[in-house]
């Protein structure tokens, strides 16, 4: 069984003898191998199919995107890391440090904070707050999913070229010509088409998201897995999943809410230009809402205790 303990002081400099392991939870060398072992099974059942198609060059325009637009590999992900705070025991706990950030000694194996890289601990305390702020805010939903619908108007450039569209541009042009597009995400907004952009009643820009970015979001609720792997492999493996899951389902809401025919992958559309397609829309934006907000507070904890255990000069 694991020890709950405080987060204090979890660097192998704080640590002069045995007793001061008693702050972290500890786990037997059958148990931090189950728990490897199942997290792999998980990853695995995620994405083995899909790394197999992606092999034989076939698209998936949601798993795609997860690991071309954020910048982190399969293999990673299924690299299993119990976070900060666990000592790995047994005598076989080295072969964890799978990354420089974990320290062994003769207690066993655990990731250290001090080894987080100097130079991303102002990013950091960025993404913190950012994520403070957002949490701080009532989720505004009603959005549409219109971003998507915007980055193919009034162009023949379309953003996903191998994907046949449900209606014919000049359709998908008069209907966005109907609604009042309300994107607050920065990174959706960037690939508005130039005539989409005056339409949108908010002008995102990088200076302005601390003010901007709300949890109703689902580009907010996509980009807690970014945030999760940020920290990686400080940060542990469920928690880690737990975002990927998330912003897997947050994906393909995205994506049937577009104007893009997803059938040919399983996904049936969500016809935001009908009334009952908004409706369904919405009813979906605030499920993952729902779900995003435990798994927010936890990454914010994480972060926390990640910089409350870096010398004061390094926070700055």
């Amino acid at each position: 069984m694991s020890q709950s303990v405080d987060t204090d002081g979890l660097s192998l400099q704080n640590l002069t003898n045995s007793s001061d392991f008693r702050r972290f939870k500890q786990r037997s060398e059958s148990e931090w191998k189950q728990l490897r072992s199942d997290h792999e099974h998980r990853i695995d059942s995620l994405l083995s199919d899909y790394l197999e198609r992606r092999s034989q060059h076939e698209r998936n325009p949601v798993l795609d995107f997860l690991f071309e637009y954020y910048s982190f590999r399969p293999s990673l992900l299924r690299r299993w890391t119990p976070g900060m705070g666990v000592l790995l025991k047994g005598n076989n706990s080295a072969e964890n440090a799978l990354h420089d950030a974990f320290v062994t000694c003769d207690a066993g194996a655990f990731v250290d904070p001090k080894n987080f890289p100097a130079h991303r601990k102002n990013s950091i305390r960025w993404i913190l707050n950012l994520l403070r702020a957002i949490s701080s805010r009532s989720p505004r939903f009603g959005c549409y999913g219109l971003h998507e619908w915007a980055m193919v108007y009034q162009t023949e450039k379309v953003r996903h070229p191998y994907l046949p569209l449900r209606l014919p541009l000049d359709e998908i042009a008069g209907f966005v010509d109907t609604q009042q597009i309300a994107c607050s995400h920065f990174d959706a907004f960037r690939f508005f088409t130039k005539p989409a952009r005056p339409l949108n009643n908010l002008q995102p820009h990088r200076e302005n998201r601390m003010e901007l970015e709300q949890p109703g979001c689902v580009h907010v609720t996509m980009d807690l897995y970014k945030w999760a792997y940020k920290i990686y492999p400080w940060i542990d493996s469920d928690l880690l999943t737990n975002a990927f899951e998330l912003a897997i389902d947050a994906r393909t809401v995205d994506m049937q809410a577009s104007p893009y025919d997803m059938r040919e992958y399983g996904l049936q559309p969500i016809k935001i230009e009908t009334t009952d397609g908004r409706i369904k829309y919405r009813n979906e934006q605030e499920k993952l809402a729902l779900k995003a907000g435990p798994i927010r507070e936890r990454i914010i904890k994480v972060y926390e205790d990640l910089l409350g255990n870096l010398k004061p000069q390094d926070t700055k």
